[in-house]
């Protein structure tokens, strides 16, 4: 265990939930990642179309299984464009599905302020997290609250990324990797009820 693997005490997750409803993203506090994926699946209208963006935490609750499975009750963008032969196409489809119904991520790190950050190599999630999708629904482990900004890149510098260019290299080949090209800070929510964040009391993701 280390700072950036341990379960904050329940009044930081209180207070981080409170500021995080304050800026206008409804928040949920669940205990395990079966709470997580009952939750998320609650909120989620049957029918819609959603995508995600790559996430080690929607994986150990079992929401990609679920979305890429044949008895889906969702319309799994992304399962269209993995389809797509050919480049362009594929990447046109990429670029038409960030403005998706509903768009399920996690984030890399959350200040008690009520700040979500986020950082992509790519930008997949970059643009479609603040305004593209129709709703969004992050789903964070408490492990991921910080006390303030400079604490969040902190975590992403030297915890997070270290993780990520790993799992980049396991996955794709060692010229793969990734790098922290593209951030964002979720500081408030203009729209109401477009974003809802769900925070897990348990170990998810990194």
């Amino acid at each position: 265990m280390n700072e950036w693997t341990t379960i904050p005490t329940d009044e930081v997750i209180n207070k981080t939930a409170e500021n995080l409803n304050a800026h206008n993203m409804k928040t949920f506090i669940v205990d395990n990642k079966e709470q997580a994926l009952e939750k998320l699946l609650e909120l989620i209208p049957e029918g819609k179309d959603v995508n995600t963006g790559s996430s080690t935490s929607l994986k150990q609750i079992g929401f990609m299984d679920l979305l890429k499975g044949d008895t889906s009750k969702y319309n799994y963008v992304g399962k269209q464009i993995v389809a797509e032969d050919d480049a362009q196409k594929r990447a046109d489809l990429r670029r038409k599905s960030i403005a998706v119904e509903y768009f399920v991520s996690s984030v890399n790190a959350v200040t008690e302020n009520g700040q979500l950050i986020a950082v992509d190599a790519t930008g997949s999630r970059i643009g479609t997290l603040p305004f593209a999708a129709e709703k969004v629904v992050v789903v964070v482990s408490a492990t991921k609250i910080v006390k303030d900004l400079d604490a969040a890149f902190k975590r992403i510098k030297e915890y997070v990324f270290p993780l990520e260019d790993k799992r980049m290299k396991s996955e794709y080949g060692e010229q793969a990797g990734s790098s922290l090209n593209k951030w964002l800070i979720m500081e408030k929510e203009f729209m109401p009820d477009r974003t809802t964040v769900i925070i897990v009391k348990e170990s998810l993701g990194f």
